[in-house]
């Protein structure tokens, strides 16, 4: 067994409600538990704490256990308070937008925050992510004077628009952008275009000890979008002791996507259905062959522009997979939504309890006699080993998976 359920739980902190904007109108407290029960997930953030009516419907469904943590009244599904905060302001003359998790210990600290922003700005029947033009420095000295134990995370750092890293508004260090409070951040998230590889090369994030984690930042409750990255702690229900394992770097290590997934992986201009990588980039000077404009520089070549790392030393396990009804949907030549993908699906579900299980544990001879394909068993195994070859992402577009070396075996068993 890859992971001990025993001692791990699987945790995705970085979501969102449906109150946040392009969200899934059913995303509520009720559907989150389910889906994350569905896919393998052991602990949730709430999303959007900052949003009234959302926060009301928080404290309506969830309960405190006494240790930080939220309790699903009707189900016991653990939840801990988390939103994300998108700060737009000017810096050494440059715009910057820069998103932030935050992490807060209770209800009553909620509200501090809320009374905060509400002398800030508009929070109120806003967007789930509301927006402020107060600097990362002053925002998390402003956090730490409510309590120390709110956790500031610099949300999918590389995104070119909204990462702390990002090629567009963003900076070359954490120390250029939170300044005296640059102690405070104690961790940064990979976002779905890089993985702790990637981050690995930074030689800040190396020698400052930075906890790296890895979350969905779903905007659906289905199985593809929330958890399709997912970090391993050591079991707790405790918000101290999940601080602690955040702040000192103790967590067990993450899931991840295929970097080259992301929507931002590879340089590129959408509209022009041009995409290149980092060195064919340089020999463009930065130019769209088709539209003469500047390409939107993606995080693959961000991550080297700043990498002074060249010796990677692994930190930590990670894990790097495609959610399982992608694999399904490349296996049947359909669409993720599709009839033929649950008909598989939700069978899978029933036999192995989750999709975690299904992706990283189960046996293929296991898979094999429960009636699946050879072929497509061949493929989860392949999903397990990273072997996947994707297309990348670029400029807002999804990486699409290859089917590449795994043969169409029908066995007419199930399926």
């Amino acid at each position: 067994m890859l992971l001990n359920m025993n001692d791990w739980m699987i945790a995705d902190l970085h979501i969102h409600s449906r109150f946040s904007r392009a969200c899934s109108k059913e995303l509520n407290l009720d559907n989150l538990v389910k889906w994350a029960g569905i896919k393998g997930l052991n602990l949730l953030g709430t999303g959007d704490f900052t949003h009234q009516q959302w926060f009301e419907e928080i404290k309506e469904k969830l309960e405190g256990n006494g240790k930080g943590f939220y309790i699903h009244k009707e189900t016991g599904f653990p939840f801990i308070l988390s939103g994300e905060i998108s700060l737009i302001y000017s810096q050494e003359g440059k715009g910057r937008k820069v998103h932030l998790v935050l992490l807060a210990p209770s209800l009553e600290v909620v509200e501090k925050i809320h009374n905060y922003l509400d002398n800030k700005g508009f929070r109120r029947d806003y967007d789930g992510r509301p927006i402020f033009g107060i600097s990362c420095e002053n925002f998390t000295e402003d956090m730490k004077a409510i309590s120390d134990d709110i956790e500031i995370i610099p949300a999918h750092i590389w995104t070119p628009y909204f990462g702390v890293f990002g090629s567009m508004s963003g900076f070359d260090s954490l120390a250029e952008a939170f300044g005296s409070q640059v102690d405070k951040i104690y961790s940064i998230e990979t976002g779905i275009s890089s993985d702790p590889g990637m981050n690995w090369k930074i030689k800040e994030l190396v020698e400052k000890n930075i906890c790296i984690l890895s979350f969905s930042d779903s905007h659906s409750f289905w199985p593809w979008r929330l958890g399709r990255e997912a970090t391993i702690f050591r079991k707790t229900d405790a918000y101290a002791e999940l601080i602690k394992q955040i702040r000192g770097n103790g967590l067990i290590g993450t899931i991840e996507v295929e970097p080259a997934y992301g929507k931002y992986h590879w340089d590129g201009h959408a509209a022009c259905d041009f995409s290149c990588g980092p060195e064919e980039t340089k020999k463009l000077k930065g130019i769209c062959p088709k539209c003469g404009k500047k390409l939107v520089i993606g995080v693959d070549n961000r991550v080297e522009e700043l990498s002074s790392i060249k010796d990677i030393e692994k930190k930590k396990p990670f894990f790097s997979i495609l959610p399982l009804h992608e694999i399904l949907a490349l296996y049947f030549g359909c669409g993720i939504d599709t009839k033929k993908t649950w008909n598989v699906y939700n069978p899978l579900i029933e036999k192995f309890e989750n999709e975690f299980n299904i992706l990283l544990n189960v046996s293929e001879d296991k898979l094999i006699n429960f009636g699946l394909d050879k072929g497509l068993v061949d493929l989860i195994i392949k999903n397990r080993k990273g072997g996947i070859k994707v297309k990348p992402g670029y400029d807002g577009e999804y990486g699409k998976a290859l089917l590449e070396d795994v043969k169409i075996e029908k066995q007419g068993k199930l399926f």
